[in-house]
């Protein structure tokens, strides 16, 4: 083999590798990201079959617990649409109704959202702003 063969060969089996690299960076990066959806944005069908984040307030009134257990149900809801969820761990000290929260899960089959956490609002005047938009394009398009 010539050195110029030699070469085209290497530049070739180089950038092969560079590209399998990418592209296994990437599908890891594709499996590990967890997307924000926001109750409208689920009722439209756009939520994935993976875990992702689902985000809005938690409809006052919707908290239900089930006595001896750490299970509870409750709704989250852009005000256009809302989404129940049911989650079995300890919910966080800040979390209640008619506050922000961000839950990351996924759906069931039946429509409910099996939460694996709950993520509260840290103070009074604090809100995700992954919420914060989802409320604000929900109250748009209401108004439209």
């Amino acid at each position: 083999m010539t050195s110029r063969t030699q070469r085209k060969l290497f530049i070739v089996v180089v950038l092969a590798g560079i590209t399998l690299a990418g592209f296994l960076t990437y599908r890891a990066l594709q499996e590990n990201l967890l997307y924000f959806f926001s109750p409208t944005q689920i009722a439209a069908g756009e939520a994935p079959k993976r875990t992702f984040r689902l985000g809005g307030m938690v409809l006052a009134g919707s908290l239900k617990r089930e006595p001896g257990t750490l299970n509870v149900s409750f709704v989250v809801t852009d005000n256009v649409h809302s989404v129940p969820v049911k989650y079995s761990r300890v919910l966080p000290d800040l979390f209640r109704e008619g506050a922000g929260a961000v839950v990351i899960g996924r759906l069931n089959d039946d429509g409910e959202f099996i939460g694996e956490e709950v993520l509260a609002k840290h103070d009074e005047n604090y809100m995700p702003p992954e919420v914060a938009e989802a409320l604000e394009a929900a109250r748009e398009a209401q108004g439209r």
